[in-house]
């Protein structure tokens, strides 16, 4: 019988048999719709300067015309020569348009499927399926079903991911057999002779049965309660947060969305230069309307006032554009975060492979107890976009989700030394003073403009103080017994909290100026996330002492002066 929902996984005890073979399937025909529509940006040069070479003319609309026409048949062509198909323990993706290509995805390489539903997408009823491989963002090691339809989509989600966890119930069944435990075999879903068949007997009335070490709930059963999830472990879905409407006015709040204005204005600008270029305009139009803008200080200052005016406005329409109604929920070992009001999107994060989080919070987001947060996740390509938990929330509520989705840091971050006290104002100041002292000898000189920038560079140089204290309150490192913790950063702050289990190694590396100060900067690696996680300008001994804290095995050789080979 097929999961339950598209992200359940094997039932517990249950080894799944490899799938048969299924048909060869093709997107939905719909996409010839989508697929035009699509490359019209990129066709809108070519056409353009086609019908300004030809002035016009009957001629230059029938080149047009047949430009439009060839796109259409090749959109045609590519859905024709394009096939996916389900083979044994893999997806293949076929594409026969010149030559034959066969993309091959193991399906035990699946870390999780990202559905989306661009508008245009959710007009006809179709959506875009990619599956994430790990492969840290490359392309060509992931695959994507652009065209299918959403019941389609739902469907092979659920194929995918339930293979995706059957590679755990594989992974155990080597533990049961070690200690002498049968197995029995199910067909995949969706397959023959999967439904009305029994795992075993008793399976039905049985609450929960053991898999590899670890209890997960079977037919008829209830599984355990809500908390950290292992290997093997199905759970009844749980939502953590809803986004509610009124927390929209939070969107200006994050800097990304507060510039948009500005952003659009620099674009525009761009777009103008480059378009005069393409299309044989002449590019001084656009100097000359700089020109004129620029000589009505009046209408100038009108348009910045309206920029600045347009920031919290656009902030709130960007903030609902990309996360209108943001749910974070957990469905049988996956978290499951699903948002956007244009596009609306879910992505799955297997909860086995998630290693911690990372809480952000802006120069203005921490004023206003704002924070942002990140999964940190094993293998994960574009993190910054799928391993996102929480958007801009109350810093107390992202603080409760994630400690409830991922797991919290139950201890307070230790301070850094005084000395990087020192060296953080020093940074943040001695830079500008030197900008000044050299500009200074100029400005004696010629004076005139030039005691602007030794001005400027003062101004700076006082703005550097508070930066550089706020620097080092910011710092701190952290370890409860089971999760690290590190924090750093000011204008953007980010801490990082880690299980203990995920740090492969230490990077202790000191700068000369950091051995003058007694300082060093301890970085734990992590196969996850950014790969590592550093805990900036701390005390020598405090440092050494962090790492032996965390994993004193590692350090017990060198500090007591023995022979670490012995140890290996």
């Amino acid at each position: 019988m097929p999961p339950a929902s598209p992200d359940a996984g094997p039932p517990a005890g249950v080894v799944p048999a490899v799938p048969p073979a299924t048909p060869s399937l093709r997107l939905s025909p719909k996409v010839l719709l989508t697929d035009p529509i699509r490359m019209l940006p990129s066709l809108f040069l070519p056409l353009a300067g086609v019908l300004f070479l030809g002035g016009f003319s009957p001629g230059s609309f029938v080149w047009a015309a047949l430009g439009i026409a060839g796109s259409v048949v090749y959109s045609a062509v590519r859905w024709a020569t394009f096939t996916y198909q389900v083979i044994g323990d893999r997806l293949e993706l076929t594409r026969a348009l010149v030559s034959r290509s066969v993309r091959t995805i193991p399906l035990e390489r699946i870390r999780g499927v990202d559905v989306s539903h661009p508008p245009l997408h959710r007009l006809l009823g179709i959506a875009v399926l990619r599956i994430d491989t790990g492969a840290g963002g490359d392309d060509k090691q992931e695959g994507e079903l652009d065209g299918v339809t959403v019941a389609e989509a739902e469907r092979l989600k659920a194929v995918l991911l339930w293979h995706a966890r059957a590679r755990i119930a594989r992974r155990a069944q080597s533990t049961r057999e070690a200690v002498g435990k049968p197995t029995a075999t199910a067909p995949a879903p969706g397959t023959a002779g999967a439904a009305g068949e029994s795992a075993g007997p008793g399976t039905a009335d049985r609450g929960a049965e053991d898999v590899g070490g670890v209890s997960a709930p079977v037919a008829g059963g209830t599984g355990p309660a809500e908390g950290r999830h292992e290997v093997g472990e199905a759970t009844p879905e749980r939502v953590f947060l809803v986004v509610p409407r009124k927390w929209l006015v939070y969107g200006p709040l994050s800097g990304a969305y507060l510039l948009t204005p500005f952003a659009l204005v620099a674009g525009a600008v761009g777009a103008a230069f480059q378009w005069g270029g393409e299309l044989g305009l002449a590019r001084q139009a656009v100097w000359s309307a700089g020109e004129w803008l620029w000589a009505r200080p009046l209408l100038l200052a009108a348009a910045l006032a309206v920029l600045l005016l347009a920031m919290p406005v656009v902030g709130v329409v960007m903030y609902a554009v990309f996360n209108w109604d943001f749910t974070l929920r957990a469905r049988e070992g996956y978290l499951v975060a699903e948002r956007g009001l244009v596009t609306r999107r879910s992505v799955s994060l297997e909860r086995r492979r998630i290693r911690g989080f990372e809480l952000v919070e802006g120069l203005v987001e921490r004023r206003t107890g704002m924070a942002r947060a990140w999964a940190i996740v094993t293998g994960l390509g574009d993190s910054q976009t799928r391993g996102q938990l929480l958007p801009v929330v109350p810093r107390t509520t992202a603080l409760d989700v994630v400690g409830e989705a991922v797991g919290p840091i139950a201890t307070g971050l230790r301070s850094h030394p005084p000395t990087a006290r020192r060296r953080r104002l020093f940074r943040a100041v001695f830079p500008w003073l030197v900008v000044a002292a050299c500009a200074a000898p100029a400005a004696v000189a010629w004076s005139g403009p030039w005691w602007g920038p030794v001005v400027a560079a003062l101004l700076l140089a006082g703005l550097g103080i508070p930066l550089g204290l706020d620097r080092y309150r910011s710092l701190g490192h952290a370890y409860d017994g089971s999760r690290l913790s590190v924090r750093s950063g000011s204008l953007r702050r980010s801490q990082a909290v880690v299980e203990r289990r995920a740090v492969v190694g230490w990077t202790l590396s000191q700068t000369w100026f950091q051995r003058r100060a007694g300082l060093l900067t301890v970085t734990a690696g992590v196969g996850a996330g950014s790969g590592g996680y550093a805990a900036l300008d701390v005390g020598e001994a405090e440092g050494v002492a962090f790492v032996a804290e965390v994993t004193p095995d590692w350090l017990a050789a060198f500090l007591a002066g023995e022979d670490p080979a012995v140890h290996e």
